[in-house]
């Protein structure tokens, strides 16, 4: 069963965050999506104008709340950023995967966006 067809398993902490060969193991079935400092995900979509990129937040918006995992969302004229982890262990969860999966299923997107081919997968950001 892939990514996208599983369900988000809601997270009661006490469990340690993904990591290593776990996340690139993931990472395979999200393309564009990439891993910063093996703490949450991030892909930019980019879109013709601001209205689609709006409609695009309120779909994303939709299926959080039926999925019960709510990402972070940053809206501009034809962009959207996306960031995804489980804050309860402060990391990446399989949730997270899932989730990112199902918005990639959104859009139709298997390929990765101009923005996130750029950069490697799995990157080192500046401290949060």
């Amino acid at each position: 069963m892939s990514l996208a067809d599983r369900k988000c398993v809601p997270c009661q902490g006490g469990v340690p965050p993904l990591k290593g060969e776990r996340i690139a193991a993931l990472l395979t079935e999200t393309p564009g999506w990439r891993v910063v400092d093996e703490h949450h995900l991030e892909r930019v979509f980019s879109f013709p104008d601001f209205r689609t990129a709006l409609d695009f937040v309120n779909r994303v918006g939709e299926l959080a709340e039926e999925e019960g995992h709510h990402p972070d969302l940053l809206l501009s004229w034809g962009r959207v950023e996306v960031r995804i982890w489980t804050h309860k262990i402060d990391g990446l969860s399989e949730s997270d995967f899932i989730l990112a999966a199902k918005i990639n299923r959104l859009t139709g997107a298997s390929a990765p966006a101009a923005s996130a081919a750029t950069r490697s997968p799995l990157t080192k950001s500046s401290p949060r």
